[in-house]
């Protein structure tokens, strides 16, 4: 690695593109450790156009958080019929010209995307991965607040979310809303993507999991949750059904027939609009209702530590049939603050399949899986950097006041 410090540069072009980092340059090593990379080896791909604007311009220093970075919607949207993967043999735009019915321009005030319909977007990142990297792509926490469901596609890819080594193209995204309409816009941050640093030898899905002996020498090590974890598989995540007291507001159920949710809004809306309050009763029981949307919340206080980011698993059939969450990532140090664990409890985005389900207060509700990072990060999530759920109990997007 070499020990040049970056500067502070501020191009008269642009002052937006200030570098305002202050850590060794890294180099991005061949043999270096696998595993997610963090915050200053995505600048190192930024600068060596691994990742970049695929129509020219920038990408911005914001877009880049602690181990991961966000995507940006591009100019054009198309209505499509249904979901596709464009399969080995073709690319997203050539699918498009057969299954979309509509294309949108999001520039200026942007597009309206209505609930109960798919969406095709290009974004505005482009990759070149060299052998050494694959990405993967989850979700941002208020995207699955919202209860919208979006899936990354790449050109001849056969999955989702997935974007395999020595990949080169553009990036799309499938964008679903199913609770609320949204607005969005040319630039709207809808999803994210994380960078895995790999060996050419490896299964073509790859990814740097720790196994549950290993979560247990974690948790011992730096604890993972505030009380004793149960680890199967994974951290398993309890539903909080009772609250602080009888009465005291312990979830919500999102209203049908409910006005515009525009993204780019923050704190604009009154939740009473939007979201019915769940109270805990002496019971500590909930019936999820197939079809309705609901935000819960863990019993645990999480926390993950800086070397590590973890995800969760959104459908665990064990579990039961519904699906416990959308935005599925949690950045290295979610949990904690100026380097003192306090934990933050994790919002689940749940729906059932096509039953009614009970859900009982403490059962498990969810998994959380922790990945390596393939280096510590030159900053981890706090407020410090603008993230919006640090030390968060109960807590709905960011769009609402």
């Amino acid at each position: 690695m070499s020990r040049r410090k970056v500067q502070a540069v501020t191009s008269s072009a642009d002052p937006s593109n200030a570098l305002r980092l202050d850590f060794p340059t890294p180099r991005l090593e061949l043999g270096g450790r696998q595993g997610i990379l963090p915050c200053q080896l995505i600048e190192v791909l930024k600068r060596r156009r691994t990742v970049h604007a695929a129509d020219g311009g920038e990408i911005d220093e914001g877009q880049i958080q602690p181990a991961s970075l966000d995507l940006r919607l591009g100019k054009r949207a198309f209505r499509v019929r249904a979901s596709f993967l464009p399969g080995l043999n073709r690319t997203v735009e050539q699918q498009l010209n057969i299954e979309s019915l509509q294309e949108m321009n999001l520039q200026d005030d942007g597009v309206v995307l209505e609930r109960g319909c798919a969406y095709v977007v290009e974004l505005q990142e482009a990759l070149v991965l060299p052998e050494i990297l694959s990405a993967i792509a989850n979700p941002k926490s208020s995207t699955g607040r919202l209860d919208v469901f979006t899936r990354l596609i790449a050109d001849r890819s056969e999955v989702f979310d997935y974007v395999e080594a020595k990949y080169e193209g553009r990036l799309y995204a499938e964008i679903s809303p199913r609770t609320f309409s949204i607005r969005v816009k040319q630039g709207s941050r809808l999803n994210q993507l994380r960078f895995l640093r790999r060996t050419s030898s490896q299964d073509r899905y790859f990814r740097p999991i720790l196994e549950d002996r290993e979560l247990k020498a974690l948790h011992d090590k730096h604890p993972l949750v505030d009380g004793k974890p149960t680890i199967r598989n994974g951290l398993n995540v309890r539903v909080d059904l009772r609250g602080e007291k009888l009465g005291s507001i312990i979830g919500y159920r999102a209203l049908r027939h409910t006005g515009i949710i525009d993204v780019e809004r923050k704190r604009a809306y009154k939740i009473s609009d939007f979201w019915e309050p769940i109270r805990s009763n002496r019971s500590g029981r909930l019936i999820l209702d197939p079809g309705e949307f609901y935000i819960l919340a863990s019993k645990e206080r999480l926390q993950v530590p800086p070397d590590y980011a973890a995800e969760m698993v959104p459908i665990d059939p064990m579990m039961g049939e519904f699906r416990a969450h959308y935005a599925g990532f949690f950045d290295p140090g979610f949990g904690c603050t100026d380097g003192e664990q306090i934990g933050s409890k994790a919002v689940l985005e749940v729906r059932s399949h096509d039953v009614p389900f009970f859900l009982e207060d403490g059962q498990i509700i969810a998994r959380l899986v922790y990945e390596n990072l393939a280096a510590r990060p030159a900053r981890i999530y706090g407020e410090g950097i603008g993230s919006h759920y640090q030390g968060q109990g109960l807590k709905l997007s960011k769009h609402f006041k």
